[in-house]
């Protein structure tokens, strides 16, 4: 069979010969322009953005940056887009970018205006943290789940690193999201703690799992769904943090199609876009009962 005559094919997963030329796909990763995309039938072939797709479709909905001005669309992990073979060699383009139904986003980082998505079409959030090394930090989580609840997504915690830490103290630190209407999972890959609940909630979904960096996503992900073989890494003695081991988000299909599974960088320079003051509020869902009941009208109730 000649590459230049294959596609991704529906029947089988493969790529084969049947004179068609165009497919839908999920993009799993990018990286220098070049992007592995999950065609329908079930195979992976790598493409490249076509014409104006290069320099950001044209945004037909979505927020702006704040300023009034739109931006372009920057194609991300996780979007569905259409799939072209190239009429003068064996590569595949990506031709169009579908709309998204869900997406988690953050500001851009730098000082750059506008936001970065970081993974497209999300259902879920999982926010892992650790009980311990490193310490955890309950105002880092608000940020995570506050950006969750911008973008209109569920939010879901688990705590890792379960095997570190007392329960009693774990529970007396997170207990408070649960009361907060937020599930909670307390996790532990080396004591096998929490795992067949956790598994059961992500399949089927398409989860974006987040967190600082050094909190076990890697090693929890590899736990959860065994063959993904992420690599992980130890966390740095001098400095108690951890140190990056995915360098972009990954999309990872869930074993039988059931789902996907995004592992995404440790976020160093957490940022919330496009949220005013006025908004701030609805992201606490504990709040949500009392907004409306403030003596003040103009009351933001920050602090």
């Amino acid at each position: 069979m000649n590459d230049r005559d294959a596609r991704p094919d529906a029947a089988n997963g493969s790529v084969s010969a049947n004179g068609a030329n165009a497919s839908d796909g999920v993009v799993l990763s990018g990286t220098g322009g070049t992007y592995q995309v999950l065609a329908s039938g079930g195979a992976t072939v790598e493409s490249s953005l076509r014409g104006r797709l290069k320099h950001g479709a044209p945004k037909k909905s979505g927020r702006s940056d704040g300023s009034g001005e739109a931006r372009p669309l920057k194609l991300a992990v996780g979007d569905r887009v259409t799939l072209e073979r190239d009429s003068d060699s064996e590569g595949w383009s990506i031709t169009s970018i579908h709309p998204r139904s869900g997406r988690l986003a953050r500001r851009a980082p730098g000082g750059a205006r506008g936001e970065r998505v970081i993974v497209a079409n999300v259902d879920q959030v999982v926010v892992v943290f650790a009980a311990a090394q490193p310490e955890p930090h309950p105002k880092m989580l608000d940020r995570f789940l506050v950006i969750a609840e911008a973008n209109d997504l569920k939010a879901r915690i688990v705590i890792n690193k379960m095997d570190l830490a007392g329960a009693s103290d774990a529970h007396g630190m997170f207990d408070v999201y649960a009361r907060a209407g937020y599930p909670v999972h307390y996790t532990s890959v080396k004591q096998v703690v929490g795992l067949e609940e956790l598994r059961a909630q992500i399949q089927g979904q398409t989860s974006a799992l987040t967190g600082p960096s050094g909190v076990g996503k890697s090693s929890l992900m590899n736990a959860l769904f065994p063959g993904l073989n992420l690599r992980t890494a130890e966390i740095s003695e001098s400095v108690n943090k951890g140190r990056h081991t995915t360098v972009g988000a990954l999309l990872y299909p869930l074993p039988g199609g059931n789902g996907f599974v995004a592992d995404t960088p440790g976020l160093r320079e957490v940022g919330l876009w496009g949220i005013s003051v006025s908004d701030v509020d609805h992201c606490f869902p504990e709040f949500r009962p009392l907004l409306g009941q403030c003596r003040f009208a103009d009351c933001t109730h920050l602090v």
